[in-house]
């Protein structure tokens, strides 16, 4: 937590599970997540997605919908000073999936001149996407160093992602020998 700057960052943290939805709100002061704007339909969770001020994206809407959101986290960032956290991939990947990061994250960086804090986590080994299965062990969220505002973007997309699959790959690794799966990849963990 030392590496958290204060005030308004973007929090760019790998997805692999519906766990750090909610447990990174434990880890930053004041949270602003950008999601898909279907997520606010949904009863009751999309209602507080609203009251939390979250940051809505139509992924349909184009260069229309990319303005919108950066408009909103912006006020978001400079306005009330809040981290704003977003999944660069878009949506949950397995662990160990090839990496898609979407562009999006760079052009957020460039425009609200902010701190890019990258995030790993291994929590699809323990709480996998479109399973109901749990399995018991720690997840670890792990902190890369802040990339300061100011930068190339094309720079910072390419550290992002180095940094975030660097200590994904690594935590990857601590899990499995965790839950005793070998090394090279047990698809059913994922």
């Amino acid at each position: 937590r030392e590496r958290i700057p204060a005030g308004g960052l973007i929090v760019a943290s790998k997805h692999q599970s519906l766990w750090e939805t909610f447990a990174l709100f434990t880890v930053f002061d004041d949270p602003c997540y950008i999601l898909k704007r279907e997520l606010m339909w949904i009863p009751i969770f999309g209602w507080f997605t609203i009251k939390g001020g979250m940051v809505p994206i139509n992924r349909r809407g184009g260069a229309t919908a990319l303005a919108a959101m950066n408009a909103r986290a912006r006020h978001e960032v400079r306005e009330r000073r809040r981290q704003i956290i977003i999944f660069p991939e878009g949506t949950r990947r397995a662990p160990g999936a090839e990496p898609s990061y979407k562009y999006g994250v760079a052009h957020l960086y460039a425009t609200l001149g902010v701190p890019l804090l990258p995030v790993a986590l291994n929590s699809g080994l323990y709480w996998p996407r479109r399973r109901f299965i749990r399995r018991p062990g720690t997840i670890v969220v792990e902190i890369g160093e802040p990339i300061p505002p100011g930068l190339d973007r094309d720079v910072v997309f390419r550290e992002l992602q180095a940094s975030v699959e660097a200590m994904s790959g690594r935590l990857l690794l601590e899990g499995r020998r965790e839950l005793g799966l070998d090394g090279a990849g047990d698809r059913s963990a994922a």
